[in-house]
């Protein structure tokens, strides 16, 4: 099931809802984690018994370093064997097929896993586990002896499918008790709607237009369509993503919870760095408090956090999908994070501001190329046609039709992108009555208006794509 479901939205959620604030509070986690358990197994319930598996491990990894906290030798091989366990897992799931398929490639054999299906949100509950289990072992987290509070923890739908990835220690007390009243309620209604927004008005038709330019031999590519069909594709991800962000913070404000922000308007950044310090923030700080800084991070000399940042950004590409286009993805970024860190982003600091932006922009194009095409050859062969270097026409009938039906839709994606109307909805108007009155009423007009449009759309189209299901 997926946030954009009009079953979710007419059915699911007013229920879950419902029976949530009627019942007393020592009811509301019950309440939660049933309706958790009901949201993950509507799509794969064969799979909602590795979930429960991996709480189950990982509840007694916590349990078991808590009980030999003050002996480090214990506690740190239980906290080896919990890392190795987690991952096993994931690695089986998400990546067992790939290795297979490259050692077929390099010994000429012909051995077969089968057709392994990916059980949706592992990498996002795998990595909320894990984290749990480290932070108890460095005492930034108190152990959780209920089992069912740690099943909530991980289980908690609005955040499990798609992230942001919450850490235990962000709403550790949230899960014990949290305050809910008609202003956070209403917050993340709005929140919701937003995001809801986002993903069905845009992101949607973001993706048709991207899915038909890349489901097209390059060959038969003009160089605008290549970069019209890239610059659907910057969008889609963008506002799929951040949708479905905004939704599961939206959901968790109307239950409760505080989760903290995934996206920070990445496509205004002036320098790669800055643009990966406000895409999906949770996953990045993930990644830096798990990885690099116990690598080494940079307090060991040039050369060891070159290594640390190779290492962590090609992690960071795998975790997103077996495949060497998302190796190359991250490797990219690694390279480039590097070498802003060593010296160039002084250079790139320097340049008139819009050419920052423009500089940004076109590194993170480049990237999602490698990150939406099938395979390795189709993102060069893609790159080629976008840089003129394989002979195509400069524009073909495919790239004015696509202009023609959808320069409105791309002129609000750029313009929603950046924190402009977000700027003007703060602009202090005079305090009076009617004024008050007038931005009320104007503002429920407008969230009532994008939740009509939404819900015409679903109701009249089945194409509801969600990139990070992938993932």
């Amino acid at each position: 099931m997926v946030f954009s479901n009009l079953v979710f939205i007419f059915v699911f959620l007013p229920l879950v809802l419902f029976f949530y604030y009627i019942v007393k509070d020592t009811f509301k986690n019950i309440i939660l984690l049933i309706a958790s358990l009901v949201f993950y197994a509507w799509g794969e319930p064969q799979y909602v018994f590795l979930m429960l598996f991996s709480i189950l491990l990982n509840y007694f990894f916590g349990l078991g370093i808590h009980r030999y906290r003050n002996s480090l030798k214990i506690k740190k091989t239980i906290l080896i064997l919990s890392i190795v366990v987690n991952i096993a897992i994931l690695g089986y799931f998400k990546y067992s097929g790939f290795l297979i398929d490259n050692l077929n490639e390099i010994f000429g054999t012909k051995w077969s896993i089968g057709e392994l299906p990916l059980p949706i949100g592992i990498s996002f509950f795998t990595f909320q586990s894990m984290s749990y289990v480290i932070d108890v072992y460095r005492n930034d987290a108190k152990v959780q002896k209920n089992i069912f509070s740690l099943a909530l923890y991980v289980t908690l739908f609005p955040q499990l499918v798609a992230g942001p990835i919450v850490r235990y220690n962000d709403i550790e007390e949230q899960i014990q008790s949290r305050s809910i009243n008609l202003e956070k309620f209403n917050e993340g209604i709005k929140r919701f709607i937003i995001g809801l927004s986002k993903k069905v008005l845009l992101a949607n038709g973001f993706a048709s237009i991207a899915d038909t330019i890349f489901g097209t031999p390059t060959g038969e590519l003009s160089v605008l369509t290549a970069w019209m069909g890239i610059t659907a594709y910057t969008l889609q991800i963008y506002f799929d993503f951040s949708g479905y962000s905004d939704m599961a913070i939206g959901l968790g404000k109307m239950f409760g919870f505080d989760f903290l922000e995934n996206f920070n308007y990445p496509y205004i950044s002036k320098s790669v760095s800055e643009f990966w310090r406000r895409w999906h923030i949770s996953l990045g700080s993930w990644f830096r408090d798990y990885l690099y800084i116990p690598l080494g991070g940079n307090r060991k000399g040039t050369i060891i956090t070159l290594r640390n940042l190779l290492i962590v950004w090609t992690v960071t590409g795998l975790w997103h999908g077996a495949s060497w286009t998302f190796m190359a993805w991250g490797f990219y970024y690694g390279i480039l994070i590097s070498l802003e860190r060593f010296g160039f982003l002084r250079f790139v600091s320097k340049l008139w501001a819009p050419l920052q932006h423009l500089y940004v922009v076109l590194i993170v194009m480049v990237g999602w190329v490698f990150f939406r095409a099938d395979n390795f050859t189709y993102s060069v062969d893609y790159l080629k046609t976008m840089f003129g270097f394989s002979g195509s026409d400069l524009y073909d009938n495919t790239f004015i039709l696509f202009a023609h039906d959808n320069w409105f839709l791309f002129l609000i994606g750029i313009v929603f992108s950046t924190p402009i109307l977000s700027k003007l909805t703060k602009i202090e108007i005079k305090n009076t009555n009617s004024a008050v009155v007038f931005r009320s009423l104007f503002e429920s007009a407008t969230y009532m208006i994008m939740l009509i449009l939404v819900m015409i759309y679903l109701v009249n189209s089945t194409y509801n794509p969600f990139i990070y299901f992938r993932f």
